[in-house]
């Protein structure tokens, strides 16, 4: 498989995946309302869920070709969530018994992550 194809894959993919991702969102909006981000709860929990049933299968019941896996793991579910990601790598840690890395990358993305924003909110009033 060429490197054109794979990034064809995984652009289509993510593209589905966002796409899926904004309709949630929407509906989450208009059912639930905007008092609480339940789009992106949701969103994060279903594509954890779905990565994990993804993964599993792929460890104990067969082999996916390399053009699936990146269609719809680092596709489909990149692009509705990449919460999803940091799940599997968080369990990876902790079933390799990497038991402190995992809680350093699973506190550490959370802290780090909402630092990061903050920080850059605070830049841009800074200079806006």
């Amino acid at each position: 498989m060429g490197n054109a194809t794979s990034y064809l894959l995984v652009f289509v993919g993510g593209g589905l995946g966002a796409t899926l991702r904004h309709l949630i969102n929407l509906t989450c909006a208009r059912c639930l309302g905007t008092g609480f981000p339940w789009g992106t709860f949701i969103i994060n929990i279903t594509g954890s869920t779905v990565m994990g049933l993804i993964a599993g299968y792929l460890a104990f019941k067969g082999e996916a070709s390399q053009p699936w896996r990146l269609f719809l793991m680092t596709g489909v579910l990149g692009g509705y969530t990449t919460f999803s990601a940091y799940s599997l790598d968080a369990a990876l840690l902790y079933e390799r018994g990497e038991l402190g890395l995992a809680a350093l990358y699973v506190v550490g993305s959370v802290v780090l992550s909402i630092a990061g924003l903050f920080g850059g909110l605070a830049l841009v009033r800074q200079f806006a």
